[in-house]
């Protein structure tokens, strides 16, 4: 399916992903990744909201092909940058050329005039984002309306730091039909790869553990297993995250999740047998239940360092 849209900042040839997940253009990572979660949770397959095939194909498309490229620009580090800069430029050069916009919405129009710009346009965006997925087959048009939005607040927002232009306020043209694009408008970066949610999550995990930063790459995994709590591994990963910090019987848990959903996972079928002897139990076969019974024997004499001080070369404290 293609999701065209052709007012706001996407009649430049520009994807306004902020207007994707309905968040105002200055919001910072840790708003955008809330927004994101909120949004990921409401159109995943599984999700209580979409409940006939069609709703199910159209919320991950929409996932798919809009919310997680749009999530991947606006997080990352240096798409982040590039992005914020394209932006800003396309504010100041519609100012500059004293363009012709035109708005379909009367809230667009609204905020041309609005006295209090920062507060009409935030507020108006929060509004806006309680129901942009609701129901799915408008959110093209929502996103279209949130992009008219940012548009007026980025030309409002130029004409404020460029106070020698005549033209400080967007000229509004509400019948005219689409103007000119200006040719020297710059194009934005290539989009990036679409992977799932999960992937994401997973992808970053792995990035932090290889840092060594283990209760960030945490993180990462609890919020993929929310969204997929039946993927294997994830929950062989989580494991091997919770063994690193010495939680054995936490990654015990984990890694009979793992092995539940997928005996031949290599990593559980590695680990498992090692965890269950530091905890002082017998190893057992791979149909086991997703609870580890706290009670079995107590852990042999290991010293304190556990399975992390013995296989991962941790020095006894």
């Amino acid at each position: 399916m293609s999701f065209k849209i052709d007012r706001g900042l996407f009649k430049y040839d520009f994807i306004d992903h902020h207007a994707i997940l309905c968040v105002p253009v200055d919001a910072d990572v840790k708003e955008i990744r809330k927004r994101y979660l909120k949004i990921a949770r409401r159109l995943h397959p599984d999700s209580s909201f979409t409940e006939s095939a069609e709703q199910k194909q159209l919320g991950n498309e929409l996932l798919s092909k809009l919310v997680n490229p749009a999530y991947e620009k606006l997080c990352g580090d240096r798409t982040r940058t590039e992005y914020i800069l394209i932006l800003s430029q396309i504010g100041k050069r519609l100012v500059q050329e004293s363009t012709s916009v035109t708005l379909s919405t009367d809230l667009a129009r609204q905020l041309v005039e609005a006295p209090n710009l920062d507060h009409f346009y935030k507020s108006a965006i929060a509004k806006i984002g309680e129901t942009q997925y609701d129901p799915l087959e408008q959110a093209l048009q929502v996103i279209a309306q949130v992009s008219e939005l940012n548009l007026v607040y980025l030309m409002r927002s130029a004409g404020k730091s460029s106070a020698p232009l005549p033209s400080a306020q967007p000229k509004v043209n509400s019948s005219t039909p689409q103007q000119n694009i200006p040719k020297s408008t710059p194009p934005p970066p290539a989009p990036p790869k679409e992977d799932s949610v999960v992937e994401q999550y997973v992808r970053r995990a792995q990035s932090l553990i290889d840092k060594n930063q283990f209760a960030q790459a945490k993180v990462e995994l609890q919020d993929a297993l929310k969204l997929e709590p039946k993927n294997s591994h994830c929950h062989s990963l989580i494991a091997m995250v919770y063994l690193k910090q010495n939680q054995l019987k936490m990654a015990k848990i984990h890694f009979d999740n793992a092995l539940k959903l997928d005996p031949n996972d290599e990593t559980a079928l590695q680990w498992k047998p090692k965890i269950d002897k530091a905890l002082g139990q017998q190893p057992s076969d791979h149909k086991v239940t997703s609870s580890a019974n706290n009670g079995d024997k107590q852990p042999d004499k290991s010293g304190s360092g556990g399975l992390f001080g013995g296989l991962f070369g941790g020095k006894k404290k």
